[in-house]
């Protein structure tokens, strides 16, 4: 039985050589490749504005302004 499992085996292995697919080598020039490089990164300046100063107001803890209470003060 083992004769036959290694036969299986090495069939397998075989078949699966037949689909192994070989990557292609690169042909861009080196500054083709740091252009992608640099193309790929994140936007370094949206995160430095982000981090310098709030873009909105905070609401929370501050009073509401309405006119509501006031009126119905004067009533």
């Amino acid at each position: 039985m083992d004769k036959r499992l290694e036969k299986r085996h090495k069939r397998q292995v075989a078949r699966a050589k037949k689909h192994v697919k070989q990557s292609e080598p690169d042909v861009r020039t080196p500054e083709q490749i740091q252009a992608a490089r640099e193309a790929s990164r994140p936007d370094s300046s949206r995160r430095a504005g982000f981090d310098a100063g709030k873009s909105a107001p905070s609401f929370r803890g501050s009073r509401p302004t309405g006119t509501g209470s006031a009126a119905k003060a004067d009533s």
